[in-house]
């Protein structure tokens, strides 16, 4: 344990957590230290102008549950990026919702040309939609568990971490969601190649 004089930068995330329990300035460690990779996660997930409002939102409910955190997690990423996928499975769902209504109305009666300008737009994001499309199949724990071990270099158990769920479901998961996008691709699993040289 580090002296009570220490600087917050000295110490642990599970320590300065701890201890912003009553000096609630030391928290602002946990934000300097994790910000730009919850913010790269939520960018990925979600897209750069809704992921600023996203990461604020992130850190003040992490903030508001830092008396409740688990010492005995000395790195605080994992519980953020809980914090996240939470964030992010809510706003889904409100999409979903939005998608669903706008699908039922159809589309505007005039909108010539329209045809033309997606034809030109496809042959450079083709593979870019494709990977979306294929993700937007997968189940939302599916692509979370996915987003978090191919996108932010999460291990297995650290996905575990971050979802609060075992060992085993991360890995049952990944095996879906790996298998799902592989269809949706039709080529070799882009994540493939990472597993075998983390995880041996």
């Amino acid at each position: 344990m580090s002296s009570s004089g220490a600087d917050p930068g000295d110490l642990d995330d599970a320590e300065s957590i701890a201890r912003s329990v009553t000096r609630p300035e030391w928290f602002s460690v946990i934000f300097d230290r994790h910000a730009a990779h919850i913010h790269r996660y939520l960018t990925r997930r979600i897209g750069p102008s809704a992921a600023e409002d996203m990461l604020g939102e992130t850190f003040l409910i992490a903030f508001r549950k830092r008396d409740g955190y688990d010492t005995e997690r000395r790195d605080a990423r994992p519980w953020l990026y809980g914090i996240a996928t939470n964030l992010v499975a809510q706003r889904r769902r409100e999409e979903v919702k939005e998608l669903k209504l706008r699908e039922a109305l159809g589309p505007p009666a005039h909108q010539e040309g329209h045809a033309e300008r997606v034809a030109e737009q496809v042959t450079a994001e083709a593979m870019g939609k494709l990977l979306d499309s294929a993700l937007a199949e997968l189940a939302d724990g599916d692509r979370d568990a996915l987003t978090l071990f191919a996108g932010e270099g999460l291990s297995y158990e650290e996905v575990a971490s971050a979802l609060g769920i075992p060992l085993g479901t991360v890995r049952s998961r990944l095996n879906r969601a790996r298998r799902k996008v592989r269809e949706v691709l039709g080529r070799t699993d882009i994540t493939t190649s990472k597993e075998i040289s983390t995880h041996g």
